[in-house]
């Protein structure tokens, strides 16, 4: 009887898992079909070239600023765009005092690319 109650227990806990993968799977999809993109996509946009250029040039445009993600030493001293301000991913928590104060202002970060 013991052994019943277990085993009616467990099909109805993975049934529960079943449908709960299901509606959650079904809601990302739908959450793609209407903007092109999956829901826990992080990134408001990803730009070219000539929209960096209106903004790599000296004076800086106000209410933009562009952010070099890569480590400092191997990438950023070696090159980076003109008004780039560094701000190695691995150390961002620790330097986002040098984030503009301005919090509409556009940033434009720029990095590596994949590895």
């Amino acid at each position: 009887m013991r052994f019943q109650k277990l085993s009616a227990t467990s099909l109805i806990l993975c049934f529960a898992l079943v449908l709960g993968i299901g509606y959650a799977s079904t809601a990302l999809a739908s959450d793609t079909a209407k903007t092109g993109q999956p829901s826990d996509w992080k990134f408001h946009d990803i730009v070219d070239v000539a929209f960096v250029q209106q903004y790599a040039k000296l004076p800086q445009p106000e209410g933009a600023m562009i952010i070099d993600s890569r480590p400092y030493k191997a990438k950023y001293a070696k090159g980076h765009i003109p008004t780039a301000v560094s701000l190695p991913h691995s150390q961002f928590d620790k330097m986002t005092d040098k984030l503009a104060a301005d919090k509409n202002a556009l940033l434009i970060f720029y990095c590596q690319g994949p590895t």
